[in-house]
């Protein structure tokens, strides 16, 4: 495929994660404006801790979830650690699903929390699948060339 044509396929990619509702439009691209050519893998490595350090906090949640009577405290804290990490990469769906488990843990609403959970897993599962294929399509297309860079 085209550098170009590959660029335009990856501008469309990342407003349809914006239309969509997965991306948050501003804190995406406030993550995007700190990635430099210093650093041009930087939005890439930030989701990629992001979905590392996650694995160990929903397995937390789940082993949380499964106890009797449920600790709605130590399940909120769980979820406000996992709210603030998701919202860092701008993570729309996973955070509105992160709030509304919130809201469950403050009302001791057990079925509402495994309910919210669940699809807090299929938001997140799904927002990794679409940014593995955008990274891999942008690191195909490689760094942004410049005419001319400023001294």
């Amino acid at each position: 495929m085209e550098r170009n044509q590959l660029r335009r396929q990856i501008g469309n990619m990342r407003q349809s994660l914006f239309d969509q509702g997965y991306l948050d439009h501003e804190q995406f691209i406030q993550l995007e404006e700190l990635q430099d050519d210093a650093n041009p893998n930087f939005v890439e490595e930030v989701v990629t801790l992001f979905y590392r350090d996650s694995v160990r906090t929903i397995q937390n949640i789940e082993q949380a979830l499964e106890k009797s009577p449920l600790d709605f405290v130590k399940l909120d804290g769980y979820m406000h650690q996992f709210k603030g990490s998701s919202s860092s990469i701008g993570a729309k769906k996973v955070k509105s699903e992160s709030t509304q488990f919130r809201e469950y843990c403050k009302v001791g609403n057990a079925e509402g929390c495994r309910r919210t959970f669940q699809q807090l897993k299929k938001e997140n599962a799904a927002l990794k699948k679409k940014l593995e294929v955008y990274f891999q399509y942008s690191r195909q297309a490689g760094p942004l060339e410049t005419a001319c860079r400023p001294n």
